[in-house]
Order: C-alpha cells, then sequence, then structure tokens
C-alpha cells in the first residue's frame, strides 16, 4: 500500500499534472469570464439593435394536444435563444484561445530561433610547446 501511495505522490506533484490542473481551474474560471462578457456586454446591444428582443427570451412554444381523461401539463418549448447564447459564446471563447495559441507559437518560434542560431566557431586551440618545436626542426630539416 506504501508503493501505491508513493507511486501517486510522484504523479501528483509532476510538473505536468500540475501544470495541467492549473490550465483546467483557470480555463474554468475564464470560461465564466467569456459568459459574463457575452451575456452581460455583448448580446444586451444586439438586441438593442434588432429591435429589442432578449436573446434568452426566444422560444417557441409547442402547441398542445388535449385529450380526454389525461390531465392537461404545462406548454412545451424550444428555447433556441440559449441555444444561440450558448454558440455565440463558444465562438468568442474558440476565438481567444485561438488568439492565445497563435501568440504562444509566435512566442516560442522566437525562442526556437535564438536557440537555433549558431554561436561563433571556437579558435582552435594553440599547439603545445613540443609541438611548436617539433614544426620548428621538421622547417629547419626542409630547408637543409
Amino acid at each position: 500500500m506504501g508503493k501505491f501511495l508513493n507511486e501517486f505522490r510522484e504523479f501528483a506533484v509532476k510538473g505536468n499534472a500540475v501544470d495541467m490542473a492549473v490550465g483546467v481551474i483557470i480555463g474554468g474560471a475564464f470560461g465564466k469570464i467569456v459568459t459574463s462578457v457575452v451575456n452581460d456586454i455583448i448580446m444586451p446591444p444586439i438586441g438593442w439593435l434588432i429591435g429589442g428582443v432578449k436573446f434568452t427570451d426566444l422560444k417557441f412554444e409547442l402547441p398542445q394536444v388535449e385529450l380526454p381523461g389525461i390531465e392537461k401539463f404545462d406548454p412545451v418549448t424550444v428555447n433556441y435563444g440559449n441555444f444561440l447564447q450558448t454558440i455565440f459564446d463558444f465562438i468568442i471563447i474558440a476565438f481567444c484561445v485561438f488568439m492565445l495559441v497563435k501568440g504562444i507559437n509566435r512566442l516560442s518560434k522566437k525562442v526556437t530561433k535564438a536557440k537555433e542560431t549558431p554561436a561563433a566557431p571556437p579558435a582552435p586551440p594553440q599547439p603545445s610547446a613540443e609541438e611548436r618545436l617539433l614544426t620548428e626542426i621538421r622547417d629547419l630539416l626542409k630547408d637543409k
């Protein structure tokens, strides 16, 4: 049992698992912010421009069928306004994620280019004293 707990602890504190958890938490919070932006800031002016329509109130009521001996139910509605609102949320979140990924890719390309830039080649090593002496002897022997 101790080995299992140690393995779980190692997994839980690894950078990838912690990074993923942070990403999920921040993503959830970001989704709430974008939903608020869409519901509270973007959609009211759009509704106002098209005649004071509140998108969440848009619905289609299905006709009621009255059958003898069956109790009457509340009318059934198809709430397509909520669907439109959710589509707007999705489009804005998808656009924001696209811009975020595009920015990260641009930064990673800059970092990769900086790493790929070759450094100046190192100067060749200076010959040792023994090599210089041997070179002088060789040159003297050639001259004779």
